[in-house]
């Protein structure tokens, strides 16, 4: 065989590596319906079942499994604190948390006690084949519907962007900009076509609103801003 055709054949059959996964659910019948679901699925095998946290990191000792498809509720040790202790043990397996919540507060902990992915049971079965392949490859799963709510806890929460300038009429920016330009009130006056004594008005009114009191910090503003505007 020459080297070429070597080389091929070592691709294909990294292809075709089988996917070796553990089970650890507590409910039987849940179980077994995964368990039927993984058994037709082409380049994955399910080699062990637990019910339970303490016999699920037993069987990750002498299974040495790809996955552990393991819920996060379960009785005794939950999936959390199961994952934890993988990760202190620097297991090799990775853990794709199964659960019927939803919320940040679960997803967050699972993820750092070491998951590396999440799953609803809601899920629609063709999910859980491209979840287990994602997280043999080193990536992070999350399903769609938790990383929809993730993204509306965030936005929800996420503090408002503040423009420091909103404050200002649109003369009064102008002004704004024109002063940290460096002219004075007589040029601002010339250029806005506005008299002196209006120009001074509009001064005052810009540093009393972002409570600057000389032209050096409304330059500093401008500055750290980047919120200079063009006259019109």
């Amino acid at each position: 065989m020459s080297e070429i055709d070597a080389q091929g054949n070592d691709d294909f059959q990294h292809e075709k590596a089988v996917i070796r996964v553990l089970l650890v659910e507590d409910h039987t019948l849940i179980r077994a319906g995964l368990r039927a679901l993984l058994d037709k699925m082409e380049g994955v095998e399910a080699v062990g079942e637990a019910g339970d946290g303490h016999n699920g990191l037993a069987l990750v000792d002498s299974l040495q499994p790809d996955v552990i498809l393991m819920d996060i509720t379960l009785p005794g040790m939950d999936g959390l604190e199961a994952a934890r202790r993988l990760r202190q043990e620097n297991s090799a397996s990775k853990v794709l948390m199964l659960s019927m919540h939803s919320s940040s507060e679960f997803v967050a902990k699972a993820l750092s006690y070491g998951a590396s992915g999440y799953l609803l049971k809601e899920s629609a079965s063709s999910e859980l084949e491209v979840a287990l392949r994602a997280v043999v490859r080193g990536d992070k799963y999350l399903s769609p519907a938790v990383s929809g709510h993730i993204l509306d806890q965030y936005l929800k929460h996420a503090p408002e962007l503040v423009d420091p300038l909103a404050c200002l009429t649109l003369r009064q920016r102008e002004v704004f900009d024109l002063i940290v330009q460096g002219l004075n009130t007589k040029s601002i006056a010339a250029q806005m076509k506005v008299s002196v004594k209006t120009v001074e008005s509009h001064r005052q009114q810009v540093m009393e609103r972002l409570d600057i009191h000389d032209i050096a910090g409304l330059t500093r503003l401008a500055i750290s801003t980047k919120t200079l505007i063009t006259p019109t």
